[in-house]
């Protein structure tokens, strides 16, 4: 209960600090996917954020309107389109690694580093324990 509750109130932190830019969190994690990965696709973009295709085409309308992003055609692939940003996008998203750099230092307030880095490792074992049990219980399921 403890990490949903950590979790939900990051989350609340986060779209607060994406309004400030005029943006919600959904468009903040997709400016900072593509700034990692330019040229997804929307499919490919749904799938790492976890949300439907539509919902993705949605959030990359507003931030096409807004002079962030642009889809250009696939080049072997009339039916896909890539997703890049464009210049507008890099000075929204210098200040916000700044908002994330913030919300990772009040995260680890009165935190030793050596326990921070403690956490993360433990949480990124959890994680792949989920994942690995996912896979297992998914593949077993497949062969049944």
């Amino acid at each position: 209960m403890l990490l949903h509750d950590l979790a939900r109130h990051l989350r609340l932190d986060a779209d607060r600090r994406a309004s400030a830019y005029g943006l919600t969190r959904a468009q903040w994690f997709i400016l900072s996917r593509l700034e990692i990965r330019p040229g997804l696709s929307q499919k490919e973009l749904a799938e790492i954020i976890e949300v439907e295709p539509i919902t993705v085409g949605r959030l990359i309308d507003r931030l096409e309107a807004g002079g962030m992003v642009e889809r250009r055609a696939d080049p072997d692939d009339r039916r896909i389109w890539r997703l890049h940003l464009l210049p507008a996008a890099f000075p929204v998203l210098r200040e916000l690694h700044a908002e994330r750099e913030d919300m990772l230092e009040m995260v680890g307030q009165g935190i030793d580093h050596a326990m921070l880095e403690t956490v993360k490792n433990g949480l990124a074992r959890m994680k792949a324990n989920v994942v690995a049990d996912l896979r297992a219980k998914s593949l077993e399921k497949d062969v049944a």
